[in-house]
């Protein structure tokens, strides 16, 4: 199982992690979405952007022990040197390959591989821990939907700034 995943930080607090999760790496055939609310994270600090984002997204994917790879939008490491950003956090977190799906260009992230999807000019910026890196941008590059950002991805940021109807929310809440 593959799982794509993103998180807001809604202006009333806390957090709200949402996850697509599909059967293939091109998340051609999605089995489920997953939302979660976190009430606290922690506040940013630039460099561990990671503390921030880790909880919520462990609370959305929490059960999932089929997990086999993860798509964040984001870095996974931020320069050739491989200082960490969260896909590598999450791939430590984790222990699955993880690709980061970036839509703009981090000026030390001079080694991340320039993907250009549907027919935009501008490329998404693909990095990963636990594979190749080129492997990952021909993943990208293959992931369902007709526009720059895959589907998934697409689908992951939305639920996650609007949520679902209250209905679909499964309530867990982590440690």
């Amino acid at each position: 199982m593959c799982a794509a995943v993103d998180v807001h930080y809604p202006s009333t607090g806390g957090a709200r992690a949402a996850a697509v999760l599909a059967a293939d790496a091109a998340f051609a055939h999605v089995l489920t979405e997953r939302i979660e609310m976190v009430p606290r994270v922690a506040p940013y600090r630039p460099g561990e952007f990671y503390l921030r984002e880790l909880p919520p997204l462990r609370a959305v994917l929490e059960d999932l022990s089929e997990l086999g790879l993860l798509v964040v939008d984001g870095y996974a490491d931020l320069d050739p040197g491989g200082r960490p950003g969260l896909g590598a956090r999450a791939h430590a977190e984790f222990g699955i390959p993880v690709i980061g799906v970036a839509k703009s260009r981090f000026r030390t992230a001079t080694h991340a591989v320039p993907v250009l999807r549907g027919s935009s000019r501008r490329p998404l910026f693909v990095t990963s821990a636990g594979m190749p890196a080129a492997d990952a941008a021909d993943l990208v590059r293959r992931m369902a939907g007709r526009y720059r950002l895959p589907d998934a991805l697409r689908r992951a940021d939305t639920l996650a700034r609007t949520g679902p109807p209250a209905a679909t929310m499964t309530g867990r809440q982590p440690d």
